[in-house]
Parts: structure tokens; C-alpha cells; sequence
């Protein structure tokens, strides 16, 4: 029997994303079962799905599709008129997804967008939108959640071209500069990448067990900036406001901010976090205090 390397699945799945994402760029059939433009939508998901229908939201609104909230599952506030509730999940037996899209079934429209096709959310939902070839193995997760944001960035328009060969880039090369040592981290985004700066700043707890703290860009400094100083990093997710760098590196802590396309740089995030995973004698497949799928007992 060959002995499993701690981290193996993470590895190979965050090394598939920029294929996956092509498989969920073609995926037109999914794509037209998600709500249409003009739709006020509420997207919903807990976790890592959270933070990805965060992201989601504020695309979908600022391209003109229409009003588009997120919600953890267990705090949503749905009956607000919503003409679709999308609910996001890996594994589709989360408690709280399940929870929340049986109390509004027959009165709100629900589209699932489900890594497991197996699951018995595929049945309650109205619409599924399957994506078997991103699930995972590892509890932590990278593939599915870069995956599903690539539907969606996909069924607003976006050509992913130019976000998967940033990726396919980054998981070429092999040297992320020493951001593997860092004593802590801080993540920052603006617009939809503030979603993907709170995704980025779990992964690292997740794998690692590091301290990381996510806020929106334009917040940092208003209280967060606080925690910069020598040994730690400050990580922009997109575009950095004017000025904040400097601020950043006044305090001796690195600023880093990489000019490709976000979700690729999340990828970058996702192997320096199994890398720093590894390097403490951990196993992001098998984290501490976590499962696959949050199950609540009754």
C-alpha cells in the first residue's frame, strides 16, 4: 500500500482548476439555467460558497443583470421579493443550505449549482446546475469554488481566456517568493474581489492554521492597517486603491499585489497555503476540527 503525501488531493485539485474552468466556460446549458437578466436574486451558500456568492453578487449587479445579494445560508434574508434564490454548495448535504432551500420551496424559485450529483439537494432544488468534474477529496477546498465562479463569471459574458492562462502561468512557475513564511497575513479586495480576499483568508486558517485576517480595501485603513508590521503581509486581491501600498510598506510589512487576474492570483494563494500547510507537518486534506460537509445533528 502507497503511502498517501499529506496535502496530495489539494495539490492535484488546485493544479486543475484552469482546466476546470474551461469545462465550466463551456457549460452553456448550466449557464442558461441560472437566473436571467432583470432578476432581483439572492445568492446564498456557507463558507467558502459564501464568499464565492459574494463575489457573484457584485458581478452580476455591476454588469447589469440586477439586483443580486449574499447570504450565509443560516442568515439569509429571503423572503425580500426575490424572484430566484441561487444556492451554492460542494457537497449538497450542508444542514443550512438544505435547511433554508426546503423552507422556501413552491414559493421561491431555487437554482442549485452542486459539485456532488448524488446529493439530496439535487432533488429539492428547482433547477441543478451539476459540476461533478469539480468536486474534491480534500476537505479544503480550491477546485469547486474557483469552478463555480467561473460558471458564473462565464454566463455574464466574461471570456475566462485571459484569467485561465494567468493561472496555467502561476501554477507554472515554482517560486512565490518567500510569502510562504509570513507570520501573519492580511487579505483586501474591492468590488468582487472582496469576496475572494474573505475565500483567500479562510484558506490559509483552513490549511495551515495561520493567523489572517479580510477586509474590503478602502476599510484596511481604517483600523485593520493596525497589525501591519515587519514579518507580515498585506495581499491585494485586484486593483489597490492610490496610496495604500506606501502606507503598507511604511509600517515594514510587504505589500503584495499581483497584476493578473484575480481568481488566478487566488490560485497562487491556494499553493503557498498547501505549501505552508506542509511545511508545519500538516494535512489540508484532513484539517483540524473540520469535515467535507457541515451535517448539524437534530
Amino acid at each position: 500500500m502507497t503511502d498517501v503525501l499529506p496535502g496530495a488531493h489539494m495539490r492535484a485539485e488546485l493544479i486543475s482548476q484552469p482546466e476546470a474552468w474551461a469545462r465550466a466556460a463551456d457549460l452553456r446549458d448550466g449557464q442558461a439555467l441560472l437566473p436571467n437578466r432583470g432578476a432581483r436574486v439572492a445568492v446564498v451558500g456557507c463558507g467558502t460558497s459564501w464568499f464565492i456568492a459574494q463575489s457573484y453578487a457584485a458581478l452580476r449587479e455591476n454588469a447589469g443583470f440586477g439586483e443580486t445579494d449574499a447570504f450565509a445560508a443560516s442568515e439569509a434574508f429571503v423572503d425580500r421579493g426575490y424572484d430566484a434564490v441561487v444556492a451554492l454548495t460542494r457537497s449538497g448535504t450542508t444542514t443550512e443550505v438544505l435547511e433554508l432551500v426546503d423552507r422556501i420551496r413552491g414559493r421561491i424559485p431555487t437554482i442549485g449549482v452542486i459539485g456532488d450529483e448524488s446529493s439530496p439537494l439535487v432533488s429539492l432544488v428547482d433547477e441543478a446546475v451539476l459540476m461533478p468534474f469539480a468536486d474534491e477529496k480534500s476537505v479544503v477546498q480550491t477546485r469547486f469554488a474557483t469552478t463555480a465562479l467561473a460558471l458564473f463569471r462565464a454566463s455574464l459574458g466574461e471570456d475566462l481566456a485571459s484569467a485561465i492562462a494567468d493561472a496555467e502561468a502561476v501554477l507554472a512557475g515554482t517560486d512565490d517568493d518567500g510569502l510562504r513564511d509570513a507570520e501573519q497575513y492580511t487579505f483586501l479586495g474591492r468590488g468582487w474581489t472582496i469576496g475572494l480576499a474573505h475565500e483567500a483568508a479562510l484558506k490559509m486558517r483552513e490549511s495551515s492554521q495561520s493567523w489572517t485576517e479580510s477586509y474590503p480595501s478602502m476599510d484596511y485603513r481604517h483600523g485593520p492597517i493596525a497589525i501591519a508590521a515587519p514579518g507580515r503581509v498585506t495581499w491585494q486581491f485586484g486593483e489597490a486603491p492610490e496610496g495604500l501600498s506606501a502606507q503598507v510598506e511604511a509600517t515594514g510589512a510587504r505589500f503584495v499585489q499581483h497584476p493578473i487576474d484575480p481568481m488566478a492570483d487566488l490560485v497562487r494563494l491556494h499553493r503557498v497555503a498547501l505549501d505552508r500547510a506542509v511545511v508545519r507537518g500538516l494535512d489540508p486534506d484532513q484539517p483540524r476540527n473540520l469535515t467535507r460537509s457541515v451535517i448539524l445533528d437534530a
